[in-house]
């Protein structure tokens, strides 16, 4: 695990592999870590860079919050001191709106985005995107991060065979600093890329979850709107790097090697426990004995 200093605060991050450059940003009430499956397949051909974004993992938060503007900003600091000019990016949930951004802010700098269940705003414009921010706060406030993390993780991997990936998902939700989780969600409900889709110039390739928290017709309709391809996982849920392990790795090297997404018959939930139930809620630094 390497510390970068941004502003003056801690940012963690872990490096592995070499070749193409592939920045991965993990989701709302995790780490980096969250990518232990998807760095062990990914670090033979690439140069893996993973970070907990600020106020997440080892990161430490910005003192009055961070906008998702300057939270891409904070990746493109530490890109720029790894000497890393032209990174692709994948992003899942929240990481998909820090990517997103960062494609944005630099659009000639990132040629291949791959957005893992995500949207381009979270501004509360419909009563379910309400319901998905306004809840989590309440329910933080009255019963804390504890149930929070059981909840999440109940609608996320309902399944038996989704026990461990439950508990652990439980486990790292439950011990997120509260007040970093609220901070988060405000930044992402002020936040939105609508306006500018037009200016990205990255190949896109948008990786969908059958039962998402959001409907698939949306995600088919940005694809045709960005011109990019799309990859429906069955019956997956919103945890899809985790609960369709191998078919998010292949549409990731998919999408790194300019190929069309795997064949419909490849995009499915993994079905079965994962041979390795525990790894992704480990720290950055526990990953470093993942490998060899």
């Amino acid at each position: 695990m390497t510390i970068f200093k941004h502003r003056d605060l801690p940012l963690h991050y872990l490096e592995r592999g070499c070749g193409d450059p592939l920045l991965l940003i993990h989701g709302l009430g995790s780490s980096g870590a969250d990518w232990a499956f998807q760095v062990r397949a990914l670090e033979g051909g690439f140069r893996v860079i993973v970070p907990d974004l600020p106020g997440c993992g080892h990161s430490a938060a910005h003192p009055d919050g961070a906008t998702i503007a300057e939270l891409a900003a904070s990746l493109w600091a530490l890109l720029d001191r790894l000497q890393i000019a032209r990174p692709n990016i994948v992003g899942y949930s929240l990481g998909g709106a820090v990517a997103l951004e960062m494609a944005l802010q630099r659009p000639n700098c990132v040629p291949r985005l791959g957005l893992i269940n995500s949207l381009t705003s979270y501004r509360l414009d419909t009563v379910s995107k309400w319901f998905e921010a306004r809840l989590p706060v309440l329910l933080i406030a009255v019963f804390g991060m504890r149930l929070l993390g059981r909840l999440c993780a109940a609608r996320m991997f309902p399944q038996p065979w989704q026990s461990a990936l439950r508990e652990r998902a439980a486990a790292v939700i439950g011990t997120a600093p509260p007040a970093s989780y609220i901070a988060i969600i405000a930044a992402l409900v002020q936040w939105s890329a609508n306006a500018r889709l037009e200016c990205l110039r990255s190949r896109v390739l948008i990786i969908a979850a059958e039962h998402d928290l959001t409907p698939l017709e949306r995600k088919h309709a940005l694809a045709a709107q960005l011109g990019a391809a799309i990859a429906v996982v069955r019956g997956s849920r919103h945890g899809t790097p985790f609960d369709a392990m191998e078919a998010t790795n292949a549409c990731i090297f998919a999408l790194l090697s300019d190929q069309p997404p795997p064949s419909a018959d490849r995009l499915a939930c993994d079905g079965r426990q994962p041979a390795q139930p525990l790894a992704f809620a480990g720290s950055l630094a526990e990953q470093h004995a993942l490998g060899p």
